[in-house]
């Protein structure tokens, strides 16, 4: 991990004089048995470096615990409130609003933090000053791109998707026997009632055997194109 958190300077931001930070947000949640904790946090911290270094962002250190609760029954799960979270997003923001970068791109990597879309409207309804990455549409052009082989709904937790980025960018996190653990839900009505528990009893929703590194490449490759487009918005709200 210690390559994906920033190990900048005062002096290097000053430099660099950013006007946009990117924050990955993660989680700290069961990912069966042969990923790690951290895996969601892991994914934010790869996606938000490489857009840091490709579109010359301020790098933030991760949120690492987050809304789990779905997971809360399966061991090592960790989470806070969704008011804290949103608190802490809003709290980081205007921390940086004052420190004079006044733009912020939020690198989401757990599906349970939904209230990051809340924030993320509120805050913008003066104007556009942040965004929240990637969104559906980014994560479906993604998913082609990388020529994934499952859809999004059968590739919900600990499948092709997320041990595909893990394989190409931290493949020391993916433990041996992955490739063992597929599991098919990919209907789950029930889900914010009955938790992962209800439809897992591995703790994974997906393919974990189809995943590659080229894949987790094309994926990254594909997120910092798509990345573009919600900077754009940010910058051209400034220069306004």
């Amino acid at each position: 991990m210690d390559d994906l958190i920033t190990q900048a300077t005062s002096g290097d931001e000053r430099e660099r004089g950013p006007s946009v930070a990117v924050l990955p947000v993660g989680s700290f949640e069961q990912h069966g048995d042969h990923l790690p904790l951290i895996t969601d946090t892991a994914i934010a911290c790869l996606i938000a470096r490489r857009l840091a270094d490709d579109h010359d962002l301020f790098l933030l250190p991760p949120i690492t615990i987050s809304c789990s609760h779905e997971h809360a029954r399966m061991s090592g799960t960790v989470s806070i409130s969704a008011g804290t979270l949103y608190a802490m997003v809003n709290d980081i923001w205007r921390s940086l609003e004052a420190s004079g970068v006044p733009g912020l791109l939020i690198v989401n990597g757990h599906g349970g933090n939904y209230v990051l879309q809340n924030v993320v409207q509120e805050l913008n309804v003066t104007g556009p000053r942040v965004a929240l990455f990637p969104v559906s549409e980014d994560r479906a052009r993604a998913r082609a791109e990388a020529e994934l082989e499952s859809s999004s709904a059968e590739d919900m937790h600990g499948g092709e998707f997320e041990v595909s980025l893990l394989l190409h960018s931290t493949p020391h996190l993916v433990r041996e026997g992955v490739d063992t653990d597929d599991h098919s839900a990919p209907s789950r009505p029930h889900l914010l009632t009955l938790g992962m528990a209800g439809y897992t009893t591995n703790g994974i929703i997906g393919q974990p055997s189809l995943a590659t590194a080229a894949k987790g490449k094309a994926l990254l490759d594909s997120f910092s194109r798509s990345a573009r487009a919600h900077l754009d918005a940010i910058y051209n709200a400034q220069i306004g």
